[in-house]
């Protein structure tokens, strides 16, 4: 199985930098066919992250290879009071192709902010995680231009 290389730059993501890389960690470790590395210095980066004074929103996916996605890291739902890898997390769940699930349990990561502020879950559920899989099974289609929050 082949497996696709999204790069992202954290140049611009502030003190979200390290809620950022534990948000890429635990999607490395749940899917197996896409693999999310921070663009080397002076690599063209296919995934933005900028720190955001609104609320968190992303490019919706898939992105690939050499396209163009944004995650705003919003610190008004840091200000509320969100867990922020579970907000990178859910955000660059957006970036591979996941829409929200709203309302959803906790137990559903793409159930971004009605997971509730005490919800702490970063991890994809079983669904989440077969759905990005199935994204990037194969093909190779151009990323979408839609944002969601």
């Amino acid at each position: 199985m082949a497996v696709v290389t999204i790069t992202y730059s954290d140049a611009r993501a502030g003190a979200y930098k390290d809620a950022v890389a534990q948000g890429i960690a635990v999607w490395n470790a749940n899917v197996s066919n896409v693999h999310i590395q921070k663009a080397a210095s002076g690599q063209r980066a296919d995934v933005q992250v900028i720190a955001d004074p609104g609320w968190p929103r992303a490019t919706l996916g898939p992105v690939r290879p050499g396209g163009s996605g944004t995650v705003w890291f919003g610190q008004e739902a840091v200000d509320e009071g969100y867990n922020v890898v579970r907000i990178a997390a859910h955000e660059f769940g957006h970036i591979l192709g996941l829409p929200d699930i709203k309302p959803g349990p906790c137990s559903s990561l793409m159930s971004g902010s009605t997971g509730g502020v005490s919800c702490t879950n970063a991890t994809p559920n079983a669904s989440e995680r077969s759905r990005v899989q199935s994204l990037y099974a194969g093909s190779a289609a151009p990323a979408s231009r839609i944002v969601v929050g």
